[in-house]
């Protein structure tokens, strides 16, 4: 992690973990950012810590293991401050781990609660898993929840269950993996959850970013989350019951039904499962989107994201459960001979389709800004960093970094006093003044 000057980008400290060497992490030694609060800074770390450091020094304020990381989990996410707590979610999942969401003070670093992904024996929700399947059932939450200070919840997305690609080894509806659930920010308790893929055989994670806002709905104010959900399903939920309002597809998919059906489940087509010989469905494991970031924007009213079309091969194979170990029972390849596209989508959450959209050649990881100023920002696959009308998807302006991107573009005021849009793109930063 590197502090940088904002008017010049000046190194003032950097913090560098010092990892075992038998760390076991799934798809790459990646952060997916940090938190502030006052004069800390929190950041997750691929042995499962959890890590306040002195803003102005980077010096180590509290070091905590979150969980043994020999069982097969890191954390990757970032975390998320809930008033005097530090929220923090795990990833791992392709090790069998069992998700949590975990919140510690963020003065001391002790923990405050713990709400589990996965019921454990006697639990509500084991009824969803065959035999004991539930010990080894995954759902780690790789991405940064929501919270809404009007009704103290939490919002947070879970992964697949585990193993990825073998249904006959954990059927059921495999709660609660490929949910959103709500929790009381105070206690962890769930107060509700809904799963946008029961049973899911193809690693479609429900760990996208889900949006909280407020708007009219059949007459009616209403408390929404909006989730574009990587299976290529997009949902408007009320977010003070859970309840299912609208629910269509974005992207491109052949696994199940067009339409979900009143409670918003999917039907699922036959012969859409992985198998030995493989089985092509759409969208591929990466999803109709994934870890890029969406945004919201109060005066557009429109949810700008990041997707990406494409086709995968998956194949199902075996596997036995052991700690620390994959646990994935198969594999999946993208579509022979197909290139995959991307665009950035404007999604108007009455309706659940695309007010308007920016296609893009090839798939991109980055992220979608929406400003005050009228401004979507993100990046191409290749790294071109790009600001679009809000209102209509007209491209604005475009710069060419030369590095692909993987991050999200933030917002800041820097200390000239004007408005600055950062990216990382390969192994550079770039800020642009806005005016």
């Amino acid at each position: 992690m590197t502090a940088l000057e904002t008017r010049s980008g000046k190194v003032l400290w950097r913090y560098k973990r010092v990892l075992p060497d038998n760390v076991p992490f799934c798809c790459g030694k990646v952060n997916r950012g940090v938190a502030i609060s006052g004069d800390l800074i929190f950041i997750g770390t691929l042995d499962a810590h959890l890590v306040a450091l002195d803003a102005s020094t980077g010096n180590v304020v509290w070091d905590v293991a979150v969980v043994d990381y020999k069982k097969g989990y890191s954390s990757t996410v970032a975390p998320l401050i809930v008033k005097d707590k530090v929220i923090i979610g795990s990833a791992g999942g392709e090790f069998g781990a069992r998700g949590y969401i975990a919140a510690y003070d963020a003065k001391t670093g002790k923990q405050a609660w713990r709400t589990w992904t996965v019921p454990a024996a006697g639990e509500k929700g084991t009824e969803t898993w065959l035999g004991d399947s539930y010990k080894y059932g995954s759902a780690t939450t790789w991405v940064t929840g929501s919270y809404d200070p009007g009704t103290n919840q939490i919002f947070w997305g879970t992964g697949n269950p585990g193993p990825d690609w073998k249904g006959d080894k954990r059927k059921g509806d495999n709660l609660y993996s490929n949910c959103l659930l709500s929790l009381d920010a105070d206690t962890g308790k769930m107060k509700w959850y809904f799963q946008f893929t029961p049973h899911d055989v193809h690693d479609w994670d429900s760990a996208q970013v889900p949006i909280v806002a407020d708007d009219m709905w059949q007459g009616k104010m209403r408390k929404l989350i909006l989730f574009a959900n990587r299976n290529s399903f997009y949902y408007v939920l009320d977010r003070e019951t859970g309840q299912y309002l609208l629910g269509k597809q974005y992207v491109r998919q052949t696994w199940a039904q067009k339409e979900l059906d009143a409670k918003g489940r999917p039907t699922v087509l036959p012969n859409t499962s992985p198998t030995e010989q493989g089985n092509m469905v759409y969208p591929n494991s990466p999803g109709a989107t994934n870890f890029q970031a969406p945004s919201y924007s109060p005066a557009t009213k429109l949810h700008y994201v990041m997707t990406m079309d494409e086709g995968g091969v998956f194949y199902s194979g075996d596997d036995t459960y052991k700690e620390g170990s994959w646990y994935l029972a198969g594999r999946f390849v993208s579509k022979p001979g197909e290139e995959a596209t991307g665009a950035i989508k404007a999604m108007d959450p009455k309706t659940g389709t695309a007010k308007w959209e920016y296609p893009l050649s090839s798939t991109s990881w980055a992220g979608v800004l929406s400003t005050a100023g009228g401004l979507v920002v993100s990046a191409t696959g290749d790294g071109d960093v790009l600001a679009l009308d809000d209102a209509t998807g007209k491209l604005l302006w475009k710069f060419p970094t030369g590095g692909k991107a993987f991050a999200n573009p933030i917002s800041y005021t820097a200390a000239d006093g004007k408005q600055h849009i950062a990216i990382a793109t390969g192994h550079t930063l770039w800020s642009f003044t806005i005016e």
